[in-house]
């Protein structure tokens, strides 16, 4: 019996691994010192000085620790505190101030590390989502036997300490999602080194050295502003190149597609330029390539065009000839902008043109001040001129006033100083040209205003149906004016009127201006003549489950940033901007093409003219920056209804949809998926959804400060339908559902 319980115990020792011996005290005390400077997080609650460390629950993906020879060899905490990127705007080092998913003011990141490196036989260190902030201690090298880096998804800020270059058996360094600014340190000596992710911090403006031998390079969404390296020709080992969200000029280096082992390429959302030449060839191992919203022109190469099955290619959004020209800007715009981010001449031709500048603003500045003091003696003359005519002549000097009075009454909201794009002005396509009608050709287009022919009355006034002298379809609002309006001071306000022509709205055709008939000089009604939409509404395929059917994800994602186009198109595409929309899901009309027009937007009239606004210019400024929110929170709603496919009735069913998808949000993927519309399903890539569903909570949020602009709902849209068309052209539809 003695015997067997030998051979058992031995067999046991020999079953049993290394990591599961007992840790020595001194080390057992640092971890416990470890938990409480992390202030007791919960992965870590159970700890106390019993537990056996070196053989913890293999339960919970959250924490781990390897030991060998009573030693800590690998540390893995991960937290569930939220990172910098999921603060919007980013939070910069500078102003950087502690808060919930920080750890608390108390913490010392350099107390923290001076414990951590007591634990000297470590290789493998991840401390992911825990709250550290600080900048990062230069005795992190005192790791001298260190293999893995982790610290992604903190708050630490500043420079990466250059002490970071002394440990030489780094074979991954991951500092992603932080606060890190500044140049890189020199890497190139990390011989041994395969993986490096500092993506998602504000490092720049230099492309970093490194070493040659790397398989994985993550530099996305940072503040790099170079062309991209030629140095990159020897990386034959790597395998994934990710720069995108960065500032990389200049035209893309053709032997990217060609490297070795390369099989992952994202250039994206750069300010890359030029054409790719078309003899590139593609390593048989490259299986995606993202270089989209670039300024990039020509054709794409045929190993990543259009018949390049083998591969994932997104180039949209840039002024290629090739492909869908819809998600594509016209060649002058990426012309212009190539222009205006040209790469750093050499420092001799700056030198040289600082020098010129400067001979030419001497003479400019000589210039001007004489054609200043000419302006300014005609400008006296013209005043004193000016002032004898109003003393003479009655007429011309109550015109004047009137002039002055009118401009006075509307101040310029700041919204006029954000750019107005020439491609949004031109967005409007096959619309006939803008005219003025008159009132006859009014009343025979309604049949007299035919009872028959009204189809509404909103706030603005009633909406008849019409038929144009040329056969076609429209639509003619008829607006009532409450004040008595000079037609002149109607002017500046219907050139506002006649820019409401875009795609994506449903264009302004022209307009009638009506005069009172005892006051012939001032006018009472004005007539707006609106294209007119025959196919419904998204309301109306939402109402009927066989046009539902046909709404696939693809589709609505392509309706609901027709509609965001069109609201930017609002916003900035005209000045002054046009806000306060009225946005509902039954004012979103689809064309034959099920492209979205946006109808019943507001009307910019004036209410009074010849009087002083009351508002002062702040005053105006908050009141367009809250209605803009507004119309942000309104096409929240109508992205709440095409994701789950209801129709919301009430305030409290918009808030128990939004707490659902919020909560799903938080939970596995199936839970979302539980909640989207059914005719979706099998349609979307998850991340799509998953992008869509994030940017609408976001519009829905209570505190309109807190809501995003209607650009930053745009771009998410956009990417959401990019990550969707990747994920269809590479045939994953069966595998990812």
């Amino acid at each position: 019996m003695e015997k067997f319980k030998v051979v058992v115990l031995v067999i046991f020792v020999m079953l049993v691994p290394a990591s599961l011996g007992q840790l020595s005290q001194s080390e057992t005390r640092i971890l416990l010192q470890v938990q409480k400077l992390l202030e007791y997080p919960q992965v870590l609650q159970n700890w106390t000085y019993w537990t056996n460390f070196c053989y913890l629950p293999s339960s919970s993906s959250s924490i781990k620790i390897v030991c060998s020879n009573n030693r800590v060899t690998e540390l893995t905490v991960i937290g569930n505190r939220s990172s910098p990127a999921a603060y919007s705007p980013k939070p910069g080092s500078g102003k950087f101030s502690v808060s919930q998913q920080t750890l608390s003011a108390n913490f010392n990141i350099d107390s923290f590390f001076t414990t951590l490196t007591k634990l000297s036989n470590l290789r493998v260190l991840s401390l992911v989502s825990l709250g550290l902030w600080g900048p990062l201690p230069g005795k992190i090298n005192r790791f001298w036997s260190l293999e893995m880096l982790n610290i992604s998804s903190n708050f630490i800020y500043g420079e990466i300490p250059k002490q970071i270059t002394s440990l030489k058996n780094l074979t991954s360094l991951v500092l992603a999602d932080n606060l890190f600014n500044g140049s890189v340190p020199d890497l190139q000596n990390l011989l041994l080194l395969r993986e490096l992710n500092l993506g998602g911090n504000n490092l720049g403006p230099k492309f970093p050295s490194l070493s040659n031998k790397l398989v994985s390079v993550v530099l996305k969404n940072n503040s790099l502003r170079s062309e991209i390296p030629l140095g990159l020709k020897s990386f034959d080992q790597l395998k994934q190149l990710d720069i995108s969200a960065n500032k990389f000029v200049g035209p893309i280096p053709s032997f990217l597609f060609s490297l070795p082992s390369i099989e992952y390429l994202n250039l994206a959302e750069n300010q890359l330029s030029g054409a790719l030449p078309m003899n590139i060839s593609c390593t048989a191992k490259l299986n995606s390539v993202d270089i989209s919203h670039n300024l990039l022109i020509g054709k794409l190469p045929s190993c990543i065009g259009l018949n390049s099955s083998n591969r994932t290619v997104v180039s949209s959004w840039n002024c290629l000839s090739s492909g869908n020209s819809r998600n594509q800007h016209p060649y002058s715009f990426c012309h212009k902008e190539a222009l205006a981010v040209k790469p750093p001449v050499k420092s001799e031709q700056q030198n040289s043109s600082i020098k010129l500048g400067l001979i030419l603003g001497i003479i400019g500045g000589v210039i001007g001040i004489v054609v200043a003091s000419a302006a300014l003696v005609l400008v006296l003359l013209k005043r004193s001129g000016t002032t004898t005519t109003m003393a003479t002549e009655d007429g011309k000097y109550e015109r004047s006033v009137a002039d002055k009075m009118s401009v006075r009454s509307f101040p310029k909201p700041a919204i006029e100083s954000r750019r107005v794009p020439q491609t949004m002005r031109s967005a409007a396509i096959g619309l006939p040209p803008y005219r003025v009608f008159t009132l006859e050709e009014i009343e025979d287009a309604t049949n007299n205003f035919d009872p028959t022919n009204l189809m509404g009355e909103g706030s603005q006034g009633q909406l008849y149906r019409g038929c144009l002298s040329d056969g076609s379809i429209a639509l003619v609002k008829c607006i009532k004016l409450k004040q008595r309006h000079l037609p002149q001071s109607l002017f500046q306000h219907m050139e506002v009127v006649s820019k409401l022509r875009h795609r994506h709205l449903v264009s302004v055709l022209g307009h009638c201006i009506v005069t009172y008939q005892d006051h012939p000089n001032t006018a009472s009604t004005v007539f707006i003549v609106l294209e007119h939409i025959s196919k419904g509404s998204l309301c109306d395929y939402f109402n009927d489950w066989k046009k539902k059917e046909m709404l696939k994800w693809p589709e609505r994602m392509a309706i609901i940033i027709g509609a965001a186009r069109g609201i930017q198109f609002l916003h900035t595409g005209v000045a002054p901007g046009v806000f306060g929309n009225n946005l509902k899901i039954e004012n979103i009309l689809l064309d034959e093409s099920l492209t979205a027009k946006i109808s019943g937007y507001n009307i910019p009239l004036p209410t009074k003219i010849g009087s002083e606004s009351p508002l002062n210019v702040q005053d105006a400024s908050n009141l367009v920056k809250n209605a803009e929110k507004e119309d942000v929170y309104q096409l929240g709603v109508i992205l709440l209804q095409v994701i789950t496919g209801r129709l919301i009735k009430s305030t409290s069913e918009l808030d128990d949809l939004k707490l659902q998808i919020e909560e799903c949000l938080a939970e596995a993927p199936s839970k979302l998926r539980g909640v989207t519309d059914p005719s979706v399903r099998g349609t979307y890539a998850y991340d799509s959804l998953r992008t869509t569903v994030e940017i609408t909570v976001n519009c829905l949020s209570k505190d309109s400060a807190k809501r995003p602009s209607i650009e930053d709902v745009l771009w998410n849209l956009q990417y959401s339908i990019q990550v969707q068309e990747g994920w269809t052209s590479s045939e994953n539809l069966s595998t990812q559902m």
